[in-house]
C-alpha cells in the first residue's frame, strides 16, 4: 500500500493531503488516559514500549491518520544524558536547574543507548504492528528547546535564565547545545535504525530569539543535526519545526536542509507557499478550532486546502492538540480533510 505521507515529503503532490496531528496520542481519548492511569506516571508510560506503543497506535486505530507520530517526549534526550526528569501532574516538568559553571552532563554513548532502549523498542513494536500504509514519524527535541527545560528546570514563559547564559558566556553555552546536538543525532539515528520512516525535530521556543541568536542557537545546531542524519540515512525525510520563527522560517529551511518545515498558526499558507515553493509544507489548523468543531471547524479546513492545493503538503496543525479536544472533532476534522481534492 501506498504511503502517502512519506510520499509527499519527497516531493510528491496528493489532491487529497495526508494528515496526522501533533499530539494526536493524548489526554483527550480515554484510552490514553486508561493506559496513563495503568502506567502510574507519564515517564513510566514513555518508558514502558508495549504501552507506548499502544498508544502511538491508538490515534491511528481510532481515525485513521496517514502518520503515526512515536509516543514519548523531548525529554528523553536529557533523561539519556543521566538527567532527572519528572513530571508533575498538573505543573509539567522538573529537571534539576543546570547554571553557568555547573558539570554538564557527559555524553557516554553506550549510557545514553542503554537509557534510551525502551523508546527504540517502541519503535519496532509499532513498525511491526501499524497499517501497512502509515507513515511512522520518529522525533526528538531541538537543542535550544531541550536547553531550556535543562536549564530552566522545566516550563518557563521568559527562558530568563536560558537567554542570560547564552548572551553573557556563549562559549560555555555552546558546550552545552553541542552535548545536545551530539546526543540528538544519536537518538534519532537510534530511531531510524529501529524502524522510523520520517523524523521531526522540534523547536517549540524557537519564536523567543531575536535573529541573530536564532541563527546560532535554532538553525546550526538543527544543520549539524540534518549534515549528520544526511550520512548515515539519507533516505529519511526530515521535518524541522522551528515555532514562532516567522518569516525567519525561510532561512530556516534554506541553511537547515531539512525536507519539509511545519508552519504553526501564525505564518500565512500563501506567504509561506510563495517564500518556499519547491519545499513539502505542513501544518497549520489552530488546535482550538478541533475543540470548537461545528462548520467552522469544516470551513477552515476547506480554506487551508483551497490554499495549498496543488502543492506538497500535510494536513496537521500549528501546535498540538489540546487536552479538553472532543475526540469526535478531531474525527470530523479528518472527515473533512478526506473530502478535500475529491
Amino acid at each position: 500500500m501506498t504511503k502517502k505521507l512519506r510520499n509527499v515529503l519527497t516531493g510528491a503532490i496528493e489532491a487529497t493531503p495526508p494528515v496526522w496531528f501533533m499530539r494526536q496520542a493524548g489526554r483527550y481519548l480515554p484510552e490514553y488516559r486508561r493506559l496513563r492511569t495503568e502506567a502510574g506516571s507519564f515517564m513510566q508510560l514513555c518508558l514502558d514500549p508495549r504501552k507506548a506503543a499502544d498508544v502511538t497506535l491508538q490515534p491511528v486505530s481510532r481515525f485513521g491518520m496517514d502518520g503515526a507520530i512515536l509516543f514519548a517526549d523531548i525529554l528523553i534526550v536529557p533523561h539519556g544524558l543521566g538527567t532527572e526528569v519528572s513530571f508533575r501532574e498538573g505543573e509539567g516538568p522538573s529537571l534539576p536547574p543546570l547554571r553557568p559553571g555547573d558539570a554538564l552532563p557527559e555524553l557516554d554513548p553506550e549510557a545514553f543507548s542503554a537509557r534510551t532502549a525502551p523508546i527504540m523498542e517502541t519503535v519496532r513494536i509499532v513498525a511491526a504492528e501499524m497499517p501497512a500504509g502509515t507513515t511512522l514519524i520518529g522525533f526528538a527535541g531541538a537543542p535550544w528547546t531541550v536547553a531550556t527545560y535543562m536549564v530552566e528546570g522545566g516550563s518557563s514563559r521568559d527562558f530568563t535564565q536560558t537567554k542570560r547564559w547564552a548572551y553573557a558566556r556563549p562559549a560555555e553555552f555552546q558546550s552545552l547545545i553541542d552535548r545536545i546536538t551530539d546526543a540528538t543525532i544519536l537518538y534519532l539515528r537510534a530511531q531510524a535504525d529501529a524502524g522510523a520512516e520520517a523524523l521531526q525535530l522540534f523547536d517549540s521556543w524557537a519564536g523567543v530569539l531575536p535573529a541573530d541568536a536564532f541563527g546560532r542557537w535554532s538553525i546550526e545546531p538543527a544543520a549539524r543535526i540534518v549534515s549528520a542524519l544526511r550520512k548515515t540515512h539519507p533516505g529519511i525525510p526530515l521535518i524541522g519545526f522551528p515555532r514562532g520563527a516567522g518569516p525567519s522560517i525561510v532561512d530556516y529551511a534554506r541553511r537547515t536542509g531539512v525536507d519539509a518545515v511545519s508552519l504553526d498558526t501564525s505564518i500565512p499558507l500563501a506567504w509561506a507557499r510563495g517564500a518556499m515553493p519547491d519545499l513539502c509544507l505542513q501544518g497549520n489548523l489552530d488546535p482550538q478550532w478541533l475543540v470548537v468543531g461545528g462548520d467552522g471547524l469544516d470551513d477552515q479546513v476547506a480554506r487551508i486546502g483551497e490554499a495549498m492545493a496543488g502543492a506538497p503538503f500535510i494536513f496537521n496543525l500549528g501546535h498540538g492538540i489540546v487536552p479538553e479536544t472532543p475526540p469526535d472533532h478531531v474525527g470530523r476534522a479528518v472527515a473533512a480533510i478526506r473530502r478535500l481534492g475529491v
